[in-house]
């Protein structure tokens, strides 16, 4: 995507008088009307830097209407003036703003502990590119967390995104975070709401990013303060957590296609070739063309799945090495010539029920053993044009889309 530039009309830059030079680290926090906790947010921060012993900048992509963004810049960040346009587009607006080499992620409304930012930056030093912060592995404060959050929703989503990637995160909605600007450039958001947070972590599995988790703690808000989910009142966390969950299955659709996929082609098969030699019965149960019909329906669809998830294992490879594969596992000359052998092979095999149809004057004759071999052979067409078409759209893919560098190796 274009980044927007340092020279946008759109955003201005706030300095403070003893901004920090040459930043190893930038805390990146977005805020929103929070002047109650701007400041000693911003404290936090220098009292976290400060323990650290790292060069650290603060910058606040702020669209407030209050005294948010004068408040933070007294306090010695750097605040990025935007439109109020969505918490994920706030990451997207600072990424030319951003100077350290690697950032640390959060809420300016005092939830997260900025005071502890060091063991962020240890991961970072050695050689993690996405650090993640666990509020179970840490601690969390009493009626910090709804129990609906706590118990549940969080958990739940948790787990089913480790089980869609075999990852092992613990808390993957905790805000408090820290990628490598590198790897963010790289990863490219795309999310202009809160599901950037989902985004944010399933695309750190599939680049492969090398990856920890650090305790934190998680504090309930400040008296006086209504969170911004309560500020939009009671449904608001269940469409924040239905916005995760469409992140989830858009970027982890190979979970619904690869195993389900070979489920269905493996079951159509099993079904297909048996009947090949005509009409059986299993316990009783009459096997015949209707059978091979819905074979074939499943195979068809299986298939379909099949090329669907490595088109899309293309699409969001990261590390540059899956379009190489499926060209050296379709190879040009061969796909070209398996293709036609395969469709003259199903022309041959219905070629006996077109036989006799013309011969019965253009009647269909009763069904026999011709019907089910012109099924097989119907499939096996449709299965050739399927795979030579595939693989013409991974190479397509492989021309299109931009070079991807894999993630560096972790240091040590």
């Amino acid at each position: 995507m274009n980044f927007p530039s340092i020279h946008d009309p759109e955003l201005s830059l706030l300095t403070p008088d003893d901004d920090v030079a040459n930043p190893e680290v930038t805390i990146l926090v977005p805020s929103l009307n929070e002047e109650l906790t701007i400041g000693t947010f911003v404290d936090w921060c220098r009292e976290g830097i400060a323990a650290s012993g790292a060069a650290v900048e603060i910058l606040i992509v702020d669209s407030s209407t209050d005294r948010t963004p004068e408040i933070a810049r007294d306090r010695g960040a750097r605040v990025l003036r935007t439109p109020k346009r969505g918490l994920g587009r706030a990451y997207i607006d600072a990424i030319p703003f951003v100077r350290g080499k690697f950032i640390i992620m959060g809420d300016a409304d005092c939830t997260y502990d900025f005071r502890q930012i060091a063991p962020f930056i240890e991961a970072f030093r050695k050689g993690y590119d996405f650090v993640m912060g666990s509020r179970f592995k840490g601690s969390i404060e009493d009626n910090a967390m709804p129990p609906l959050h706590r118990y549940f929703g969080t958990p739940l989503t948790t787990w089913i995104l480790n089980r869609m990637f075999a990852s092992r995160f613990s808390d993957i909605h905790c805000g408090m975070r820290g990628i490598s600007v590198d790897a963010l450039l790289r990863m490219d958001l795309r999310s202009q709401g809160w599901e950037y947070a989902s985004e944010m972590v399933l695309k750190s599995v599939h680049m492969e990013l090398p990856t920890t988790e650090v305790p934190i703690h998680f504090l309930k808000d400040p008296d006086g303060r209504l969170s911004h989910m309560k500020r939009r009142g009671w449904m608001e966390p269940w469409r924040a957590g239905w916005r995760n969950l469409q992140a989830m299955f858009v970027y982890g659709f190979d979970f619904f296609l690869i195993w389900p996929g070979f489920l269905l082609l493996a079951l159509g098969l099993i079904i297909m070739l048996p009947l090949l030699a005509g009409p059986m019965s299993i316990a009783g149960v009459r096997f015949s063309s209707n059978a091979m019909l819905f074979a074939m329906a499943l195979a068809v669809l299986g298939q379909s799945m099949l090329v669907s998830a490595a088109i899309g294992r293309v699409i969001f490879d990261y590390s540059g090495r899956v379009q190489p594969r499926f060209e050296q596992l379709l190879p040009y000359n061969a796909t070209i010539w398996g293709t036609v052998v395969a469709v003259l092979a199903g022309v041959l095999l219905a070629f006996p029920l077109f036989d006799s149809y013309v011969g019965n004057g253009y009647v269909l004759p009763e069904i026999g053993i011709e019907t089910n071999w012109a099924i097989f052979g119907l499939w096996l067409i449709t299965t050739a044009f399927q795979i030579f078409i595939s693989g013409l759209m991974i190479r397509a893919l492989g021309v299109m889309l931009p070079i991807k560098k894999p993630a560096p190796p972790l240091a040590g």
